[in-house]
């Protein structure tokens, strides 16, 4: 069977949802299918805090607009939890734990007692405590239930003409530090006023990981001479705060630091 009608079956059999909604491919994927097969049955819950750009949480909150839907935000104060604050290695378990309580008690009040995700398929494989904590607390992954790759969904997602269909994947601030670093609200804004600045010159899928006073940088290769050359660029970065800027030479990979 075609896994866009066994997504929408998943959908039709929850009758009533809310996506906890991030802006990126897989939410957007998921909360654009959802409003089709559901209509007002369905909302989205941003959550917002120090883990997340700012441009990050602007756009979700635009696009979840542009589909049409009700939509909420909630306020995470990420630095309560020691766990965060911390690094440690699970870090993402509680956190996960934090925002997905706040989104849980936000769509009860609001009568949604069913929570999804967007955890695909992919995800199964890879080291992601989030993912644990949100099984644990009952929240449900249509994409993964339906067998969605990351593929797969940009694909589809492109063929519906969703905007998000090939948008590069993002991560908590947090993943830019190393395990067992004390994080602060001065060093993961440092962190992200650095990687909009590279985004801000069309540079794609970039991480500033910070070790010590070092600003060690990923990004594809393809962008390597053009980031090299820009003086500019590397001037402002270091006015920032960071001592020392390094180009990674294996360029951009995601979970480098677990």
């Amino acid at each position: 069977m075609d896994k866009l009608k066994v997504l929408e079956d998943i959908l039709l059999r929850y009758g009533k949802i809310c996506v906890a909604y991030s802006g990126g491919t897989d939410s957007d994927f998921l909360l654009n299918v959802a409003k089709k097969v559901l209509g007002d049955n369905v909302i989205a819950i941003i959550g917002n805090g120090a883990m997340v750009s700012g441009k990050d949480y602007e756009d979700a909150v635009i696009l979840a607009k542009s589909i049409g839907v009700e939509y909420y935000t909630i306020d995470v104060d990420i630095f309560e939890i020691q766990e965060f604050r911390y690094n440690s290695k699970k870090r993402c378990y509680y956190c996960k734990k934090n925002i997905m309580g706040g989104i849980i008690k936000k769509a009860e009040e609001l009568g949604f007692s069913t929570i999804a995700d967007g955890k695909n398929f992919d995800d199964g494989g890879e080291y992601r405590p989030g993912a644990m904590a949100a099984e644990e607390m009952g929240i449900v992954s249509p994409l993964f239930e339906a067998g969605f790759t990351k593929a797969e969904i940009r694909s589809v997602a492109k063929e519906l003409g969703l905007e998000t269909w090939n948008k590069a994947s993002n991560s908590c601030l947090a993943t830019r530090f190393p395990y067992n670093t004390l994080l602060t609200a001065e060093k993961l804004n440092m962190v992200e006023r650095a990687e909009k600045l590279i985004a801000d010159c069309k540079i794609k899928s970039v991480r500033v990981r910070l070790q010590g006073d070092i600003a060690r940088i990923e990004m594809q290769k393809e962008f390597f001479e053009e980031f090299m050359k820009n003086d500019e660029l590397i001037i402002k970065i270091k006015e920032i705060g960071f001592k020392y800027i390094t180009l990674d030479l294996e360029g951009f990979r995601s979970g480098s630091l677990d």
